[in-house]
Formats: C-alpha cells, sequence, structure tokens
C-alpha cells in the first residue's frame, strides 16, 4: 500500500510539471492543483489562450506524458460532443510513435505468457516488427503447420503504469467534478471513467480475439467481407496471434486501381457491412480507419484490430434510427420526441429554445446536396446543440458518431460521390418497421407480462414493508408543487361544488322529512299559508337543473 501511494505521488508530480511546463499553471492553480505561487513563477506571460493553441499544448504534454496519455488523448479526441473542435482536431493528430522493442523482450513475452520456447511455438518469427504502438508490436511469423499468422505482442511492465495513470486520472477528474462547474457540467468523472475502461479492455487481447469473432459470426453468410482467424493455442491476455492478411490498404488509391479494383463497389459493401453491424446487429467495429481496413481480390473487404467495438441496445437502435430518419426528414418537433423516450430531457430544458437551436442546425445543411451531407458531422452537430441545453448524451451514441465519421473518411477517399447518409436511412425506416412485426410485439407483450408478474410476486412483501414503516411513525411527507396558486383556486372550486351538493342533500332530506310528516298527520302542504311543499319542489328543480348545467360546462361530463 505505501509502494502504491510513493509511485503516486511520484507519477502525480511528473504530471503537474509537464502540464506546467507545456502552459496549463493558471488551469491546474483554478482547479486548486497547484499553488499560487508555482503559477504566477510558471506562467509565461506569452502564452496564447487560443483554443487552437490550447489543443497544441495539450497535444504535446500527452506525448511528453507517454502511453496512457497518448491512448487517452486518442480517445477523447472522439468525444466531439463535449469537446471544442479546436482541441478533438489537434488530439486527432496524436500518433503512437512509440520506439521499437528489442526483440528480446518480444520473446521473453511470448514464452513465458505461452509458456514453451519460441522454436516449439512457431516455425519462424520475424525479428523485425510490422508495426509498433504504444500498447503493443506487430511481428510476422508462421505457425509449425505452415500457416502464415502475425502475433500481437504487449510491451512488458505496461500495465502497473497504465492502472497508476487510470488511478490518478479518475481521482482528478472527480476532484474537479466537486470544485468546478464546469466539470460538473461536462461530467468530467463519467467521461474519465469511460475512457479508462475503454483502455483497460485494450490491453486484454484475449477479449479483443473475442470481439472479432462475434463481429465475424454476424456477417458470416457475407461472401465478401473477411475477418482473420484467432489461433488460440498462442494467444493469452498479452499475446494474440491471428492469421496474415495480405490485402491492399483501403486508402491506397493507387494500388486499388492497378489491381483493377472497382472502388464504388467496395464502398458500398464497406458501408453496407458497417450499417448492418451497428443498426441490425447491435455490436460493431468501432474504429474502422484505412489502417484496420485491407481491400482483397474480388473487393472483397477484411477488417483488423478489433481493439476497440461498441455495443449498442435494441431500445437505444430504434432511437437512433428514429434521430436518422428525423434528420432525413427535418423534424426536429419529432427529434426532441426521440430524446424524451430515451429520458434525457430534464425538467428545467427550455424545450422551444432547444427545437429553435436543432432548427438552425437544419438550416445549415438543408440545400447542401446529399453527396456532401457528412452523418457524423451533422450526429456531432446535434449532440453539442442538446449538450448546450444539459442533456447528456449516452455514451454508446457517442461511439456510434465517432465510427461513423470515421468510416465517411475512409469512404470519401474511396467514392467522392458516396453519401452514407442516404445509405443508412433504408436501414434506420427498417429497424423502425421491425418493431411492428407480429414476432416483435408477441415478444415485447411476453416480456411486459413477465414484468407485471414479478411485480404481482413482490407486491404482497412491498406492502407489509409499507406498513411496517408506516406504523411506526417513519414516513416523511416532502411535497413540491408548481403553480400552486392556480391548483388551490381549483381545489377552492371543487370545495365549493361539494358544499353545494351535500346543501342540496340536506334540503332534499329535509323535504321529504317535512312530506312524510304532514302525510302522517293528515294535514295539508299550506304552513302559515304557505305552499311550503310545491316552492321546495320548485327550489330543488332550480338546483338540479343549476348543478347540471355547471357539469356540462366544465366539460368533465
Amino acid at each position: 500500500m505505501l509502494g502504491k501511494r510513493i509511485r503516486h505521488t511520484k507519477r502525480y508530480q511528473e504530471i503537474l510539471n509537464v502540464l506546467v511546463k507545456n502552459g496549463f499553471s493558471h488551469f491546474l492553480f483554478r482547479a486548486g492543483l497547484i499553488d499560487r505561487g508555482l503559477a504566477r513563477n510558471k506562467e509565461s506571460t506569452d502564452v496564447n489562450t487560443s483554443m487552437k493553441s490550447v489543443g497544441k499544448r495539450l497535444r504535446h504534454a500527452l506525448q511528453e506524458l507517454g502511453p496512457t496519455a497518448i491512448k487517452l488523448g486518442q480517445i477523447a479526441s472522439t468525444r466531439h460532443d463535449t469537446l471544442p473542435p479546436e482541441i478533438t482536431e489537434e488530439l486527432e493528430k496524436l500518433q503512437d510513435d512509440a520506439p521499437v522493442l528489442d526483440f528480446d523482450h518480444v520473446q521473453n513475452t511470448i514464452e513465458t505468457e505461452l509458456d514453451d520456447t519460441l522454436e516449439n511455438l512457431f516455425a519462424h518469427v520475424n525479428r523485425d516488427p510490422l508495426a509498433t504502438a504504444s500498447i503493443g508490436q506487430v511481428h510476422a511469423a508462421s505457425l509449425l503447420s505452415g500457416e502464415e499468422v502475425v502475433v500481437k505482442v504487449q510491451r512488458p511492465g505496461l500495465k502497473p503504469k497504465m492502472e497508476t495513470d487510470l488511478e490518478i486520472l479518475h481521482g482528478i477528474g472527480h476532484m474537479l467534478e466537486e470544485r468546478t462547474l464546469w466539470a460538473q457540467r461536462y461530467r468530467l468523472g463519467d467521461i474519465t471513467d469511460e475512457v479508462s475502461d475503454t483502455l483497460r479492455n485494450e490491453l486484454d487481447y484475449i477479449m479483443e480475439g473475442r470481439s472479432g469473432e462475434q463481429v465475424a459470426q454476424q456477417l458470416d453468410s457475407e461472401a465478401f467481407i473477411k475477418f482473420p482467424d484467432i489461433y488460440w493455442e498462442q494467444t493469452t491476455r498479452k499475446v494474440l496471434t491471428m492469421e496474415k492478411i495480405n490485402g491492399i490498404k483501403v486508402s491506397n488509391s493507387e494500388k486499388l486501381d492497378e489491381a483493377g479494383y472497382d472502388r464504388a463497389i467496395i464502398a458500398r459493401r464497406l458501408a453496407d457491412a458497417m450499417l448492418r453491424q451497428i443498426l441490425d446487429n447491435g455490436f460493431f467495429h468501432a474504429d474502422p480507419h484505412s489502417g484496420n481496413i485491407h481491400i482483397l481480390p474480388k473487393n472483397t473487404i477484411a477488417f483488423l484490430d478489433f481493439g476497440e467495438t461498441g455495443h449498442i441496445s435494441d431500445n437505444l437502435k430504434r432511437h437512433f434510427a428514429s434521430i436518422i430518419v428525423n434528420l432525413h426528414q427535418g423534424d426536429t418537433r419529432a427529434m426532441i420526441k426521440t430524446f424524451s423516450r430515451m429520458d434525457l430531457i430534464e425538467e428545467e430544458t427550455d424545450l422551444e429554445k432547444l427545437k429553435r437551436d436543432l432548427d438552425k442546425l437544419h438550416q445549415q445543411y438543408e440545400n447542401v446536396k446529399m453527396k456532401d451531407l457528412s452523418l457524423g458531422r451533422i450526429i456531432i452537430g446535434i449532440f453539442n446543440v442538446v449538450y448546450q441545453h444539459h442533456i447528456k448524451v449516452p455514451t454508446e451514441l457517442v461511439i456510434i458518431s465517432k465510427t461513423i465519421l470515421t468510416l465517411e473518411g475512409v469512404l470519401g477517399k474511396l467514392d467522392p460521390e458516396f453519401s452514407l447518409s442516404r445509405a443508412a436511412e433504408p436501414f434506420a425506416r427498417k429497424l423502425l418497421l421491425r418493431r411492428y412485426h407480429p414476432r416483435e410485439i408477441i415478444r415485447n407483450s411476453l416480456q411486459g407480462i413477465g414484468d407485471n408478474l414479478d411485480i404481482l410476486t413482490d407486491l404482497p412483501k412491498d406492502i407489509k414493508e409499507i406498513m411496517s414503516v408506516v406504523k411506526k411513525g417513519r414516513v416523511g411527507l416532502d411535497i413540491n408543487v408548481n403553480h400552486v396558486d392556480e391548483i388551490m383556486r381549483r381545489m377552492d372550486r371543487i370545495s365549493n361544488r361539494i358544499a353545494f351538493s351535500i346543501l342540496m342533500l340536506a334540503f332534499s332530506i329535509i323535504m321529504a322529512g317535512l312530506i312524510i310528516g304532514l302525510a302522517v298527520v293528515g294535514q295539508n302542504t299550506v304552513i302559515w299559508e304557505l305552499p311550503i311543499i310545491e316552492i321546495g319542489a320548485v327550489i330543488a328543480l332550480l338546483m338540479f337543473i343549476l348543478m347540471v348545467v355547471i357539469i356540462i360546462r366544465s366539460g368533465r361530463m
């Protein structure tokens, strides 16, 4: 425990020093992370405070802080819903720039993880890496059976260092949320937790292999979609062995043209495969950049690297599909209703102002040609608008928007005339119509019945607990009512009508008593020379007519 605290303190100081050196001392002081004296001594008077400059300085700081910070910056660059575009554009430039790992370390990791010598595991492993990154390094190899493979090996000692950085990040994020309004508004604690979870998943190669197989099963019937096979006997959490794909990188248009491939067909197949993953199956490759997509003969698309995947529930799929359809129709009111069905609208949200802001956004794209429309940019624009109205966007939708934006960049180079927005609409409409299929209706009904049965089963126990609390006198009543004056006026009307009804009833009882009494004693209905019964009958009739008129006019009949 003491060693952990010392390690945290040392790394914490390193992080502060790098941030101060890159011009963030004033921010650190405002956040309560350093004292005023250090901020005054370290802050340069010529620091440019423009967002573009802040983004550049932040990128340099993250590169200096090492692998964890670089990966966190890459993940943060996808948070277009919470970070200014000048910041995300700079963070997108973050490259791993990792030094080549000595092959002795690679061999030691493989042999330790697979518990055997390299010669007994592989026929050959190329000493020069195919690619290097902050988390792992990739080498070409061949199995004893002759198959060509690639082996991804995690850098040694990486996980403890990352865990230290992530624990510090968690603490800083939640501390800033407690101390600053901007961190509360952007829910900085939640964001740091999300990016930490994403990074921890990338450290587990078994999870990456299983994710790849799960996506592959979804598109197993597609002849022109390829996924590398995973060799599980040579795979652990730190070593991943998979089939080698010998294709052309999707961004290399010149080589694709030389090989005679049809880039328009490739674009259509790639878009179709990704939309099926997202809108049909709900589990998808979340990082479809050009390095992770290679093209094979017959315009076949091969997906690589499943370190980043996304998952979206059936309900959220339908909501996302509704947003796409609402976009095409320009129906901002329907879009707001979708947000409401997602339980994202808060009581303080000004719905009319939200609609006006969404209308302004829609007007910006109204006269843009379909091929020039960026579905990802529009969705991010919507997220920016709703976030200004204190509406939190679900993380899953943020991942989807980032995935779509990355995909559009690849598709634009393949076929500038291709429109992902147009291609997505049929998928979205099909998804919305599917909920009305008899099978879906029956399934949802059965699920609803099951939920209600659970409620009925628990009802006796719940009532017993409530009665126990009531008997012990521990029931508190806290009522917060809006428009209390109007409610009190309505309560007065109701009480007056009840009193009027009671008076009518009392009058009727008195009249009935008089009639019965006079009949018993044999007297006529004239008392004090007045026809009491006749007068009472007229009054009762008038009161009855008045009551009927009041009820009819109230519109509650």
